[in-house]
């Protein structure tokens, strides 16, 4: 018998085993979770799709039976249970609103998707500089920049958020990750649906989503949270279009 080199990990450690099966790792827990999916799986012919058997889809589509007006000021509610700075206007009050709060920020320079609508930022300085949404901008680029304006996708009411898929309007997504303040213009009430189930619907599978439900942030064992960790620090969401509540025009 050959003798044991004794760095080898069968001479340190004398008690485990070494094969070479798929549950050579963990041969208790792995071989139990592939002998269930092997039984639940008996009576599926092998050439059979995901897609070749319709599933029926029972649950809710939606929590409850809304107006469209109520299904905003549900949104609203939402995001601002999340921590996001939540603003109503309506269109002709949009870029004064937008210049309020690039001013209240003190910001001196602001990130601009290619299709953002021109109007929108027309009551901003041109003290204030704008940064377009190129792909030679870095990093290093985005992190010295104050703000980022952008439109979104859809808005989700019952959980509170926000959908971007990098249309024109929206830019590349890191210009959505890295600048720390971040206004987001919804169009109500069209931009905005109930459900989750009826989000997917607007969208498309194969474009980068993000989902944003208030600004970032994330928590240590301890439950001490801390912003602007994977995101912007500060979420501004404004609802533009007609009111829907009594908030007047440009009122946060």
């Amino acid at each position: 018998m050959t003798p044991q080199d004794p760095g080898s990990r069968s001479a340190q450690h004398p008690g485990t085993r070494s094969t070479q099966g798929p549950d050579a790792q963990d041969p208790g827990s792995r071989a139990l979770v592939m002998a269930r999916i092997r039984r639940a799986l008996a009576d599926v012919p092998r050439a059979e799709t995901p897609d070749a058997v319709p599933v029926e889809r029972t649950y809710h589509r939606v929590h409850g039976d809304r107006a469209p007006a109520e299904t905003v000021d549900l949104l609203a509610e939402n995001l601002a249970d999340y921590r996001a700075i939540v603003h109503r206007a309506d269109t002709p009050s949009l870029p004064a609103l937008i210049a309020r709060l690039l001013a209240d920020r003190g910001a001196t320079s602001v990130a601009v998707p290619p299709g953002l609508p021109d109007s929108w930022l027309s009551a901003v300085p041109d003290a204030v500089r704008r940064v377009p949404d190129t792909a030679e901008l870095t990093p290093h680029d985005l992190d010295a920049v104050s703000s980022v304006v952008t439109a979104c996708a859809v808005a989700i009411a019952e959980t509170g958020t926000v959908v971007l898929d990098a249309a024109p309007d929206q830019g590349r997504r890191r210009i959505t990750l890295v600048p720390d303040h971040h206004i987001c213009v919804i169009q109500v009430p069209d931009q905005v649906v109930d459900s989750v189930p009826q989000a997917l619907e607007r969208l498309a599978p194969a474009r980068p989503l993000t989902w944003i439900s208030g600004p970032s942030a994330t928590s240590d064992i301890e439950l001490d949270r801390v912003e602007g960790v994977h995101g912007p620090r500060t979420l501004e969401v404004i609802l533009a279009g007609p009111p829907t509540g009594p908030e007047t025009a440009g009122q946060s």
